[in-house]
């Protein structure tokens, strides 16, 4: 009997430090999305913790430096490697995306300093949610300029 006590209180307290760790972590789970799977999902994203990526459309960018309001749109770019490549690599893939007037964008608001590589055709990862208005409001702003951290790659000599 003393034994059958002992595993019950293990037990209970493994079932109890399972489900503080279920919960802690279903709470502060990101989705990563792309932006055409984000506005796919419609209402069901409205207020839901995500993180999106996509291209900088430069001519939206608007930054008010007296309430550090930084507002710009970002269009779909795949996530799929495979993708990316099939377009040409990252920077084509980007650069494709903000000249494709039909390519899926929504519009970002960020309150915070304007970061100095926020600029036409940059990969934006933001992390925050959608508002019922369609706004993305960001909480944090990630950003990938790939012709600045591009190599060359050298020519390779044939045999």
């Amino acid at each position: 009997m003393k034994i059958n006590k002992f595993v019950i209180g293990g037990l209970l307290i493994l079932a109890a430090v399972v489900f503080l760790i279920v919960n802690a972590t279903a709470g502060s789970a990101q989705y990563f999305m792309t932006v055409d799977e984000l506005v796919a999902k419609g209402s069901d994203a409205v207020d839901k913790n995500v993180r999106v990526s996509g291209a900088v459309i430069g001519d939206t960018i608007q930054y008010d430096p007296q309430t550090l309001t930084l507002t710009f749109e970002v269009a779909h770019v795949p996530a799929e490697q495979a993708e990316l490549e099939d377009e040409g690599g990252l920077a084509e893939a980007l650069h494709e995306a903000v000249m494709d007037p039909a390519r899926t964008r929504i519009p970002v608001v960020y309150v915070g300093v304007k970061p100095d590589l926020l600029r036409h055709e940059a990969q934006a990862i933001v992390t925050g949610s959608l508002g019922a208005d369609g706004i993305f409001h960001a909480e944090e702003l990630l950003l990938k300029c790939p012709t600045r951290y591009e190599e060359a790659v050298p020519d390779q000599a044939g045999n």
